[in-house]
């Protein structure tokens, strides 16, 4: 073979071909191709191929990654490879080759069976559930004893556009909402009332009905779809271009900084858009009391004052609150929390619409018990 930098001489002994390695092994050498130096396919079949190393001089990445691609070509072909002479240090680069080259050892706790399957999720969710408590108490922290320094605040026209997008952006799809869920209610009511003669009570389902709990509830999803996922997306977003980071760097906290303003413009929102949406409701039943019932708008409107309480009314209030904290905490916490890819963002989005959703109905099933529990 022509003189170079890095030297293999091929034998061979029997069945075994022998190559030995020499010279200076570095980037600057062009080693052989493997399929110069072994045996050929056909004469492959119960040979082995023994590499030794004598009187090597310099030898970087190049020496080990030679070796082991000789190996793994000696293995595609059915052939054993030994390994003689080699220096330590050698030695110890192929060992780390191929310890990165084996697969990932299995979790033999994830094979205990179902019982220690549902003991890790368990404690996995239990982690989760951690997290999710100290975001909320870092939030409140931030609501009930907010940092002094102006770089913690955000500017006034951002709040603002916040409060504009939370309670004017969502009128119009509220308005929908209750007005189709008020005329539903009292078209259902209608046609069980009106074969009693009472028809009039009509005014008392919706009234109470959207006062109590749809107003609120439905108030809710529609902002949980719109602006909880919006906040999430947004965040998730800056997680993925890095303006968390960049945020962290400057020493101001994300949680007082993009949190705490959407907190509180959903949850000032809320209360307003509750009210709104008891009146579309209210508005859409008696729509439909008129024109099924044939009762006059004055009638409707008494029937309906004297129904409705202020105790349905505070009710729906605390409620609307309530909610418009769960929705903002929820698409901030799932936008913060989401990785960094586009495919994140979409799925920060869903996670905030979903938990969002599930927990105003937990938490209208909590005030339903406790309002019971009270007698209001």
């Amino acid at each position: 073979m022509p003189a170079r930098d890095n030297r293999i001489a091929v034998s061979r002994d029997g069945r075994t071909v022998v190559l030995t390695l020499s010279g200076s092994w570095t980037m600057t050498g062009q080693p052989p191709r493997l399929r110069d130096l072994l045996a050929q396919p056909a004469e492959a079949e119960g040979t082995s191929v023994t590499v030794r190393v004598r009187d090597l001089e310099r030898w970087d990445a190049t020496l080990p990654a030679f070796i082991y691609a000789l190996k793994a070509e000696a293995a595609r072909r059915g052939q054993k490879l030994r390994l003689d002479g080699l220096p330590e240090s050698l030695t110890a680069a192929l060992g780390l080759a191929d310890k990165s080259d084996r697969p990932a050892p299995r979790n033999k706790a994830s094979d205990g069976g179902f019982a220690s399957r549902v003991g890790l999720g368990t404690l996995a969710e239990l982690r989760r559930l951690r997290t999710v408590v100290g975001f909320l108490g870092d939030v409140m922290l931030e609501l009930f004893a907010p940092r002094r320094g102006v770089r913690q605040r955000p500017r006034a026209s951002e709040t603002l556009a916040l409060f504009r997008d939370a309670g004017a952006g969502t009128l119009a799809i509220v308005s929908i909402v209750t007005l189709l869920v008020g005329a539903i209610l009292a078209f259902v009511g209608a046609v069980q009332l009106r074969n009693f003669g009472a028809g009039i009570l009509v005014a008392d389902l919706v009234g109470i009905a959207m006062a109590r709990e749809l107003a609120a509830v439905m108030t809710a999803i529609v902002v949980a779809g719109r602006t909880g996922a919006s906040y999430a997306a947004r965040l998730a977003a800056m997680q993925g271009n890095e303006e968390i980071d960049a945020l962290k760097t400057l020493g101001i906290s994300p949680v007082a900084y993009l949190v705490v303003p959407r907190v509180l413009a959903l949850s000032a929102m809320m209360p307003l858009l509750y009210i709104y949406g008891t009146a579309m409701g209210l508005l859409g039943g008696m729509l439909i009391a008129i024109g099924v019932l044939d009762l006059s708008t004055v009638a409707y409107l008494e029937q309906t004052r004297g129904a409705i309480g202020g105790a349905n009314f505070a009710l729906g209030f605390v409620k609307s609150i309530t909610f418009g904290l769960l929705v903002a905490a929820v698409g901030c916490r799932c936008g913060l929390a989401a990785g960094r890819s586009a495919a994140d963002v979409g799925k920060a989005a869903t996670d905030a619409v979903v938990i969002s959703i599930v927990g105003i109905i937990l938490l209208d099933a909590v005030f339903a018990v406790c309002a019971n529990a009270l007698d209001i």
